[in-house]
């Protein structure tokens, strides 16, 4: 069942909130995905003279950007997916903030303890 899109400023703020909620978390990912909506009756399908009609047409298709903690098949009740809409008109204030909340978001996770995967490469090289 596809959730309901939120709106950009309800995005955001959900979207902050799912990186404040791994901040310091030992594992647990955050997937950000975006990609032009699929084709409807309003937009012109792609023929082989024009593969990409919303590229060049005067109504470029809309955006939609998507957010989920990736939770483990298991942890499904825990799982959040966020997702808005955005019209090209807005992309270029969209991207502001979304680049700003993520910059902000992903410099309180904590980073990802490769040692044990170093030490392990170390082990071999040696042993080669």
């Amino acid at each position: 069942m596809e959730s309901q899109h939120l709106g950009q400023d309800e995005f955001f703020d959900k979207l902050g909130e799912l990186f404040h909620s791994r901040k310091g978390s030992d594992h647990g990912a955050i997937y950000l995905t975006q990609k032009r909506l699929t084709y409807n009756q309003d937009c012109p399908l792609p023929t082989a003279d024009n593969p990409m009609p919303d590229l060049v047409s005067e109504n470029p298709m809309p955006l939609i950007v998507r957010a989920s903690n990736g939770k483990s098949k298991r942890q499904r009740a825990d799982k959040l997916k966020l997702s808005t809409i955005v019209q090209p008109h807005d992309l270029d204030k969209f991207y502001t903030r979304y680049a700003e909340i993520c910059k902000a978001g992903m410099t309180a996770l904590k980073p990802r303890d490769r040692s044990k995967k170093k030490a392990k490469a170390k082990k071999k090289k040696t042993a080669s």
